[in-house]
């Protein structure tokens, strides 16, 4: 039986991630900040853990914990929506310390064991903000920027080891808490001369209307890189995301 870790697994992706794993026989490693083990059907192949992913002790807990995994998803992570001239750059690194390091630091916990195995899948979860930019995202873009760029290098670092690594990209989704998180994490309001700007943009967002992504479309994403090795490098989730991933390919091309 193959074994899977996924961080995140309190809602949206990382939860329909790890009920899908566990629907298809693998043992299932759900970590979330608070650990909650009655959010999946109860089984013998479930093992929930507590996980703060900015936290070194953590990580070096729960992966003890877990013993040896086949793969590991880095789906948690937070947003921030907001003018970058209202937001601190303590607020700023607190993204960046889950978005981006704590990724890199989960990896790095579990490297040497599939290194030594020579076999492993790293499967880090990005956003489409990053094909199509939006105002008020600036930070939380740069922060999965930050990973697809560093997947892309860590891909050819790995592959002399069997190491394999994808990226999954989802859209806009309505199935997640991001736009009340996002919010949330703004500390000291919008600066006025930004209030209308902002205002307008926010009502665009709720009023959008169009393609989403799914829950069960990034799980089945992250699915498909762990268990298909010929899944290219980058691989959007849901109908939007797969539409803007079109668009910038044409763009590049």
């Amino acid at each position: 039986m193959k074994t899977i870790l996924i961080t995140g697994c309190s809602s949206g992706f990382g939860l329909a991630t790890a009920a899908r794993f566990l629907g298809q026989g693998w043992k299932v490693i759900a970590t979330m900040r608070t650990p909650r083990s009655d959010l999946l059907p109860p089984s013998e192949h479930l093992q929930v853990l507590a996980l703060d992913i900015t936290d070194p002790l953590s990580i070096r807990d729960a992966v003890q914990a877990a013993g040896p995994i086949d793969a590991l998803v880095n789906n948690a992570g937070v947003g921030l929506l907001g003018p970058l001239e209202g937001t601190s750059l303590e607020t700023a690194r607190d993204v960046f310390e889950t978005n981006t390091f704590g990724a890199m630091a989960m990896i790095q916990a579990v490297l040497p064991q599939f290194r030594q195995r020579k076999a492993g899948v790293v499967v880090n979860v990005s956003s489409s903000t990053t094909l199509a930019p939006l105002p008020l995202l600036s930070v939380y873009t740069a922060s999965k920027a930050a990973i697809n760029a560093f997947t892309e290098s860590l891909a050819l670092e790995l592959a002399p080891f069997n190491v394999r690594v994808g990226l999954v990209i989802p859209g806009r989704s309505p199935e997640t808490p991001f736009s009340q998180n996002a919010q949330s994490r703004r500390q000291g309001g919008i600066p006025e001369a930004y209030a209308e700007f902002a205002s307008g943009i926010v009502a665009r967002m709720r009023q959008s209307t169009g393609p989403v992504t799914h829950a069960s479309d990034v799980a089945e994403a992250v699915w498909r890189v762990v268990n298909d090795p010929a899944a290219p490098l980058r691989v959007p989730a849901g109908a939007d995301a797969v539409a803007l991933a079109a668009v910038d390919q044409a763009a590049a091309a």
